[in-house]
């Protein structure tokens, strides 16, 4: 049972024993782009609007070292997430972002590059990060341990939360529709649907809330070793 209930996340279209399920990644660099050549319709004044206010948010954040090419590496990063979570919610779609594979392959680098720019451009700024101000001079060895291993765990928080969070609403959903079928009462049966569409309207507000975080936590990460 455990097998076929986590099944659902296992790439199944293979050529030449390669993967084909991924290419659903990239599928918004083909499909975003061609909206623009079409006339401004009520989906692209709102979508504009969404990268607008990012675009602010995240300047404020990276404070006077952010410029336009930052901002617009993170809006990018939350519109790759984003797409793919609401992918994943339609029904024989590859949920590429619930796999470790993508979300470390998106954290990881991200703060490596960070990590490394800061120790070789500002040592003596990230050697302050280790100490918060007014620790004790006892606490001081400790606090170091545990701000090391705060900022080494960091990538992997980004990508094991944004996969949890994907994981644990189609779990929801492929039980409730793997229940549906077996019940020959009706009253079940409306009460399963009611649940379903109600995990689903949930479902499409995490996918814009995690995307969001991964975002928001990247560019806090950035703006600490500026």
């Amino acid at each position: 049972m455990m097998t076929n209930l986590f099944s659902v996340f296992d790439p199944s279209t293979t050529i030449l024993n390669l993967s084909l399920n991924w290419l659903s990644t990239f599928l918004g660099l083909f499909l975003i782009p061609a909206s623009f050549w079409l006339l401004p319709n009520r989906f692209q004044v709102v979508w504009n609007k969404i990268l607008l206010t990012l675009h602010n948010e995240f300047k404020t954040l990276l404070g006077p070292s952010g410029h336009n090419g930052s901002t617009l590496m993170f809006i990018s990063l939350f519109s790759l997430i984003m797409f793919n979570n609401f992918l994943g919610l339609f029904p024989y779609i590859f949920t590429s972002t619930s796999h470790l594979t993508l979300t470390l392959a998106l954290a990881f680098p991200l703060w490596l590059s960070f990590m490394l720019y800061g120790w070789i451009n500002h040592t003596q700024h990230m050697f302050a990060h280790l100490v918060p101000q007014g620790t004790p001079a006892v606490l001081m060895p400790f606090m170091v341990c545990i701000e090391t291993i705060s900022n080494v765990i960091r990538p992997g928080t980004l990508a094991v939360r944004l996969t949890a969070n994907m994981i644990a609403g189609h779990l929801l959903m492929t039980l409730l529709g793997n229940t549906g079928p077996m019940s020959a009462n009706y009253l079940i049966l409306s009460l399963i649907l009611t649940t379903q569409i109600a995990l689903l309207v949930l479902e499409s507000a995490v996918a814009i809330i995690q995307s969001y975080v991964f975002a928001v936590l990247s560019t806090l990460y950035s703006s600490e070793v500026n």
